[in-house]
């Protein structure tokens, strides 16, 4: 259905002579160095944290496995709080992952602050080609649009960068 919907849109499209062009937005992200800074802060943090979590995890193992070794030698007050303490500390690593790589976590809200603003720049001179070239669509390429075939020509990637300045 969603071909035959992308089919009809082509097919009235090239009835009205409609000026068409397409854009690889992967392609010029790759080619601004602003972005490329970006992507390695995201992650170098990404990793930072990952390295955090991980050793909070060795640290839950660790207890863990000296729960297993003495909890047979444990008063019964006194195993009930290092289980409690195990649950508190693996309670308090999901929450933190959640926190960092959450859907609305840091890494996501960092991402926004980072990238949002070389997406725009590019959007806006995406219109502005648009407009001064007259052209009716500008598909992106690297989106989930299916391009069975792509005429180069129509590949304004470089036309967007050099707008950009690059």
């Amino acid at each position: 259905m969603k071909k035959l919907f992308f089919i009809l849109i082509l097919f009235s499209v090239s009835i009205n002579a409609q000026d068409i062009a397409y854009v690889d937005s992967r392609y010029i992200l790759e080619n601004i160095p602003e972005f490329n800074t970006a992507q390695e802060e995201l992650n170098n943090l990404s990793e930072e944290w990952e390295e955090e979590i991980s050793i909070m995890k060795d640290e839950v193992e660790r207890l863990y496995r000296n729960y297993q070794a003495s909890q047979y030698l444990l008063p019964e007050g006194k195993k009930k709080k290092e289980e409690e303490k195990i649950i508190e500390k693996e309670q308090k690593i999901k929450s933190l992952t959640k926190e960092r790589f959450g859907p609305k976590g840091e890494l996501y809200k960092k991402q926004e602050q980072l990238i949002r603003p070389i997406m725009d720049l590019i959007y806006s001179a995406i219109n502005k080609f648009a407009d001064e070239g007259e052209y009716d669509i500008i598909f992106d390429k690297s989106s989930d649009l299916i391009m069975l075939f792509s005429d180069p020509e129509l590949d304004k990637s470089d036309a967007i960068l050099e707008k950009l300045g690059y």
